[in-house]
């Protein structure tokens, strides 16, 4: 993992015309620090294979002292981009051996599933974990183990997720020094020899060439092709180092999420096996929105943004890893978990949208909403055949699928500390109010935050309108697996591998709807990119929903991702754009409410009716009201031309 972390670094790096022997110019804090752990982490390992006798005695001791200073010695350097992520990834493994008192834990069935035998392993660095799932395995730090199969040819080997974060950390750091050049003592976007331009990038006068350039004869000389696409928004945001630390973060952890969704749908299913009580499931996790949307945005307005992520991420690693111990119980137990999960999540969403403009530049927003997204895409892409296969070799029983839920919480928990290590500018708030008129000022707050969503035509229309539209997204998300199993022919892809790859597909379309709205966005109408998102992804669902060929459902379900990124990243950007900051949680909240409260009466519709309807013909009825929204969008000026 770690190598393919750095690999991917260097060829994107020179790809994008970076030079290697910037490597040598990059200043880091506390070097001689860094090589002494890494020294003392090898050493002991080798003289414990070896046979010495006091490294074996004091192996404990030895591999705790290599990672404490390992990550003293990352620390004051996590302004680089990446290495706030190494430093994480590395506490991680560093607690793992820590707990199993000097070795690296390893799970034997991902043993297996890579291509491997127990005769394989170090054994003096590693040992295997309990295969059964239980309060052993979890206080042994199971979560944290070598628990991710990579059967690669000539990479074989079991990963932890502290792998992960180190290997994207460090092809990040990698990546963004072959692109940076040498260190620029006043901040910003930093050029090689002979690249430096009159006006600085903060200035707003110089813009990427391939978002349309300098206009006007004679403004400046042309550039040479590696300082433009150091200009590039998006090589600006990975040389960020808190972008790239906040990137990293929710990437890692929705990997996790992806293998928790499958996991999720795939364990109800099989022990209810009804598609009522499956869309139950994924209505219990939407919910909240309705419920406690705009209460949780108004204490978001009130609170860091920061330490909202943080705890919200704790909190959330705790109650994942009860879920499979539920369902062994009773799956009744699953639906408040459930439902606890993404009440937490309506603290977390609306804090990161107003955190995001914190902690970028304003002309870089557009980008960076795009990158998150993509973000969430990549999720998708990768996220969702690992957790097919990962879910098939597991089997349905709950003891089994424990494991995609504990490697969940983990992330939640690496995302946590990571999050912990970005710096955020101080927001200024006005003083809070006394306990005797604590709730009349609370619920002023919320009613401000309603009567500037409502007084916005472009928000409010925005907002209806995707109420409509959106209601579809609810319905796939809830009959998706009843859809895979009950409608697909299963002749080339047989399930649950089927839903996975719909998922999948519709993240490819993501990435690609992602890329295409950061790249061409800023010169189009974010009206018109909205009404055609909603129409196109009408229709699409309608193919979805009326074919059986799992061909023609995964090109289908592509273009429902193209067009579910082209409305969303120009929506996100109109709110955070007309929005103050200090209103930003609460109008996101509200617009939230409305939406997600649809999507919730969908899903319950389309529970209802897939008991004696076929699923396939739901979806495609709701699809019909996507289309609906869309053409009612485009007879609206305020949503069409903003």
């Amino acid at each position: 993992m770690i190598l393919i972390g750095l690999a991917l670094g260097l060829i994107f790096g020179l790809l994008a015309r970076g030079k290697i022997g910037r490597l040598i110019d990059v200043r880091l804090h506390w070097v001689g620090l860094i090589f002494l752990a890494l020294a003392l982490r090898i050493g002991t390992q080798v003289a414990i294979t070896n046979g010495v006798e006091i490294a074996e005695t004091l192996r404990l001791p030895l591999y705790g002292a290599a990672f404490g200073l390992l990550i003293a010695g990352l620390w004051p350097n996590r302004t680089h981009a990446g290495l706030l992520a190494v430093a994480v990834g590395a506490a991680s493994n560093g607690l793992a051996i820590v707990v199993n008192g000097g070795w690296m834990p390893v799970w034997a069935p991902s043993l297996t599933a890579a291509g491997l035998g127990p005769e394989e392993l170090n054994s003096a660095f590693h040992r295997l974990l309990p295969t059964e799932f239980g309060l052993d395995f979890f206080l042994r730090a199971g979560p944290l183990a070598d628990i991710i199969p990579l059967p690669i040819p000539i990479l074989t080997n079991v990963a932890s997720i502290g792998d992960v974060f180190i290997g994207a950390g460090l092809g990040w750091f990698v990546f963004s020094t072959l692109m940076r050049g040498k260190e620029d003592p006043e901040g910003g976007i930093t050029l090689g020899p002979g690249e430096r331009t009159a006006a600085r990038p903060d200035s707003g006068i110089e813009r990427p060439v391939i978002l349309g350039g300098a206009r006007g004869a004679g403004v400046a000389p042309p550039l040479p092709l590696g300082a433009r696409v150091r200009g590039h928004p998006y090589i600006r945001l990975a040389l960020d180092a808190r972008f790239a630390a906040f990137w990293l973060a929710q990437t890692i952890s929705l990997f996790g999420d992806r293998l928790h969704q499958v996991a999720l749908a795939v364990l109800v299913y099989a022990l209810t096996n009804s598609p009522l009580l499956t869309g139950l499931v994924f209505l219990a996790a939407t919910l909240p929105n309705i419920l406690l949307g705009p209460i949780a945005g108004t204490f978001v307005d009130r609170w860091e943004h920061k330490r909202v992520l943080i705890v919200s991420d704790l909190v959330r690693a705790a109650l994942v890893v009860l879920i499979p111990l539920a369902a062994a119980t009773n799956v009744a137990f699953v639906y408040p978990l459930v439902f606890l999960i993404t009440t937490v999540s309506l603290f977390f969403r609306p804090a990161k949208t107003a955190l995001l403009p914190r902690i970028v530049r304003d002309d870089d927003l557009m980008a960076a909403n795009s990158a998150t997204w993509t973000a969430d895409t990549l999720a998708d892409i990768l996220g969702f055949p690992i957790a097919a296969l990962f879910v098939g070799f597991l089997g349905t029983a709950p003891e089994s699928l424990g494991l995609a839920f504990f490697a969940d919480s983990a992330t939640y928990v690496l995302s946590a500390v990571l999050l912990l290590g970005v710096s955020v500018p101080p927001l200024v708030r006005s003083q809070a109010p006394r306990v005797g008129n604590a709730f009349r000022k609370f619920a002023d707050d919320l009613g401000e935050g309603w009567r500037f969503l409502r007084g916005k035509p472009v928000l409010i229309q925005n907002t209806l309108i995707s109420t409509l539209a959106q209601m579809s997204v609810g319905v796939t998300l809830a009959l998706t697996v009843v859809y895979a199993r009950d409608v697909l022919d299963g002749q080339f892809i047989p399930y649950p591998q089927n839903y996975a790859a719909i998922e999948t597909a519709i993240g490819i379309g993501n990435l690609v709807g992602g890329l295409a709205v950061g790249a061409l966005g800023l010169r189009l109408r974010k009206g018109w990119l909205v009404v055609g998102g909603f129409i196109v992804m009408g229709l699409a669902t309608i193919v979805l929903g009326l074919t059986g060929n799992v061909l023609i459902a995964l090109v289908a379900a592509g273009v429902i991702g193209i067009a579910n990124l082209v409305f969303i990243i120009p929506t996100q950007t109109i709110f955070m754009e007309v929005t103050p900051v200090e209103l930003m949680g609460r109008v996101v909240a509200f617009r939230g409410s409305l939406v997600f409260g649809a999507m919730t009466l969908a899903m319950g519709l389309s529970g209802i009716l897939a008991e004696s309807i076929p699923a396939g013909l739901v979806i495609a009825g709701f699809g019909a009201l996507t289309v609906l929204g869309g053409f009612i969008g485009a007879l609206l000026p305020a949503v069409r031309d903003s």
